[in-house]
């Protein structure tokens, strides 16, 4: 399957660079381009994209508030979003989890490493974040800290045990393979276990799954 991606970015020069790495892959295609955040919005709905590649600075509507008007459209539910960009700070990352965004990625990143980025965000598997580590997401997810457990998010009783076990080791950044390893079952169990509890949770991706974690108390930030 192709993965469809619209670029948004309002430097022509970077689209154009983009477009060319990743028309350079097999399975994927740029479909669309957007200098601001309101045409990729527009493309968006347009376009049919599987994944945007967005920017945070751009004139008219910025990146997150596109974001935002993306995930918030239910004709658009497929669409995902991973921002790319040059401001890597703490609030930034944040905003971005909140506004719906299933990645967030700097540009200083290496061609390879963007194309599997856009891979596995397009998939739904992971959220990729190699400077948003779990203490910044934290940082700004939990406060102020909420009350623990399924009598304080009723939302949590409906997963079991391991599932719960399973969500808060996403939340800490764990891959599929990482959490089989620590949990001593095959990576297929774990991401059953992880798409299960998205399911329940109403979470569209892992990205989301992390979001929920930190906002109901499941994952801390110091891991307690």
């Amino acid at each position: 399957m192709t993965i469809r991606v619209l670029l948004a970015d309002d430097q022509a020069l970077l689209r154009g660079t983009f477009r060319m790495l990743i028309d350079s892959a097999a399975d994927m295609e740029v479909v669309g381009e957007a200098a601001t955040g309101r045409e990729a919005v527009d493309l968006a709905r347009s376009h049919r994209a599987d994944l945007v590649l967005m920017d945070i600075r751009m004139p008219d509507l910025d990146g997150l508030a596109a974001t935002r008007l993306i995930s918030e459209d239910e004709d658009l539910a497929g669409v995902k979003v991973l921002v790319l960009t040059t401001f890597e700070n703490d609030e930034y990352v944040a905003e971005a989890l909140r506004a719906g965004a299933s990645g967030f990625l700097g540009k200083g990143i290496n061609p390879d490493e963007l194309l599997d980025a856009i891979r596995v965000v397009a998939a739904g598997d992971s959220l990729l974040s190699p400077t948003a580590t779990k203490a910044l997401i934290a940082r700004f997810l939990a406060q102020p800290a909420p009350p623990r457990g399924p009598a304080a998010a009723p939302q949590l009783a409906a997963l079991t045990p391991r599932e719960c076990e399973v969500v808060t080791l996403v939340a800490a950044g764990l891959s599929n393979d990482e959490i089989a390893e620590r949990l001593f079952v095959t990576p297929l169990t774990a991401k059953t276990h992880a798409n299960r509890a998205m399911t329940k949770l109403g979470a569209r991706d892992r990205a989301q799954l992390v979001v929920i974690a930190y906002q109901t108390g499941l994952a801390r930030p110091d891991g307690a």
